[in-house]
């Protein structure tokens, strides 16, 4: 993905689960608004950076292994990405709510009028930013290329 295309994708992301947000916000019953919260933190800011850094890793590093080194199984390789996500996204919850998305959980801040704290910030886009780079620089040096893989760049 170019940076041009990655500079209107990330803004357009988090602006559409803001508008998402309020849409959900507005067009809730009455009687279950009270039920309606995006991610907050359960435990002390930096548990929760420091959580959501390790587990970004983990998510990426398993989804990675699955993809260049899995099964050739299709069935199989998409049961193992969805057991994943779920595990995960359990694990996370216990710290910070479910949102694995940095843009959803944007747009439940912005609808709470949280979105624009240091603790938004801080947890749902530099820790998963910073663990995503860390595996994506392990998985270059751990995991070498095939030599056919090695012809041709991937490119997003």
């Amino acid at each position: 993905m170019s940076e041009i295309a990655l500079a209107l994708f990330v803004p357009s992301q988090a602006a559409g689960a803001a508008g998402g947000a309020l849409a959900i916000i507005e067009l809730m019953p009455v009687q279950y608004k009270h039920t309606l919260m995006g991610p907050f933190l359960k435990v002390d800011l930096h548990t929760v950076a420091i959580a959501e850094g390790v587990l970004t890793f983990v998510i990426t590093f398993l989804v990675l292994c699955n993809i260049l080194r899995g099964p050739k199984n299709a069935l199989l390789k998409n049961w193992l990405l969805a057991m994943t996500t779920v595990v995960i996204g359990f694990a996370r919850a216990s710290y910070a709510g479910p949102s694995m998305n940095p843009a959803i959980a944007f747009g439940w801040a912005y609808a709470d009028n949280r979105h624009n704290t240091w603790e938004q910030f801080y947890v749902y886009w530099v820790s998963p930013f910073v663990g995503g780079h860390i595996i994506s620089f392990a998985i270059r040096c751990y995991i070498p290329r095939k030599p056919e893989e090695e012809a041709t760049s991937f490119h997003i």
